[in-house]
């Protein structure tokens, strides 16, 4: 079972009516408005420094080891997956 805590937050007060407002019109309370508000905002973020730690991890890689495929290469792979072919990925070269 989890817990949750309060936690203040100091809107001002245009803000704070157009999300009463918006809570209203989505039939919820500001409360969990602001809460899933929160939610999404972190579930992005996350997801934005997972792929910017994988891109610099890639680039690190590539670095050290020199080995790539050309947009061409990566480009057909993708155009045979698109097109619902169940293709390997290219190889990688240095």
């Amino acid at each position: 079972m989890s817990s949750t805590s309060p936690v203040a937050i100091k809107l001002d007060p245009e803000i704070k009516e157009r999300v009463k407002r918006l809570a209203g019109v989505r039939h919820r309370s500001s409360h969990w408005l602001m809460r899933e508000a929160i939610v999404q905002f972190v579930d992005r973020e996350e997801k934005c420094e997972a792929f910017r730690l994988e891109a610099t991890h890639a680039w690190n890689e590539y670095q050290a080891t020199g080995q790539h495929v050309t947009m061409e290469e990566a480009d057909a792979w993708l155009a045979k997956l698109e097109a619902g072919q169940d293709v390997e990925p290219p190889e990688c070269h240095g």
